[in-house]
């Protein structure tokens, strides 16, 4: 395969990769948390930015140094996508009374963005890893492939967020209420899904018995 096909590859998968339905979940949430556009473009940003560094670095580490991740470490790794989610949707169902433009005023929101996006990074790598480990045997190309998914990713994110933001900021800025309703039901949405995480990582992965049943995703 192609240096240049391998780029292309890596950057469109890491776009598909931005768009997982627990990603969306996670800065959904995030940027419900302001009611202007480019502080919520931001966060998908840094949130991008975060995700990067992790999977580039634990990836890399797997592929270039054959770093081995136990079936239970992997599935823990997972698992602290399910807690990170609960911990944002709690936040802001908690918060709802409050309708202070967080994301742009609130330097928690860059901090809050970056921390999940390392979290999310750390629980994909392994299966980027395997991944380019059946695409790319050159150990240059594997560095590269890694950081244009890095970028796919970022910038889907960024798309992702924006996309988000523009119909929410309208709804918020024509309707008093809004905010909160959709601060609320985001938070809602990011607990249910970090707590079917929890019970699917714990139980059904096995990471709380005595056999784990994990296949990197």
């Amino acid at each position: 395969m192609q240096p240049l096909t391998i780029l292309g590859l890596g950057l469109l998968l890491g776009l598909r990769h931005a768009a997982d339905p627990d990603h969306v979940v996670a800065i959904g949430a995030i940027a419900a948390r302001t009611q202007r556009l480019w502080p919520a473009t931001r966060l998908g940003i840094v949130w991008g930015l975060g995700h990067t560094v992790t999977l580039s670095v634990v990836a890399g580490g797997i592929i270039l140094f054959d770093w081995v991740v136990p079936p239970r470490l992997g599935l823990g790794m997972e698992f602290c996508v399910g807690v990170a989610l609960v911990t944002l949707g709690a936040a802001n169902v908690r918060s709802h009374a409050h309708s202070h433009d967080s994301g742009a005023s609130d330097v928690s929101g860059p901090r809050r963005a970056f921390f999940v996006g390392l979290v999310h990074g750390l629980a994909g790598s392994a299966a980027v890893a395997l991944l380019v480990v059946s695409t790319v045997r050159d150990a240059f190309l594997t560095g590269a492939y890694l950081l244009t998914f890095g970028l796919g990713t970022l910038v889907g994110m960024t798309i992702i967020t924006t996309g988000l933001a523009l119909p929410l900021a309208t709804m918020t800025s024509r309707w008093n209420g809004g905010h909160r309703l959709i601060r609320v039901a985001t938070g809602v949405i990011s607990v249910a899904m970090g707590l079917w995480l929890v019970y699917d990582i714990g139980w059904n992965g096995g990471l709380f018995l005595a056999t784990v049943n994990w296949t990197p995703r």
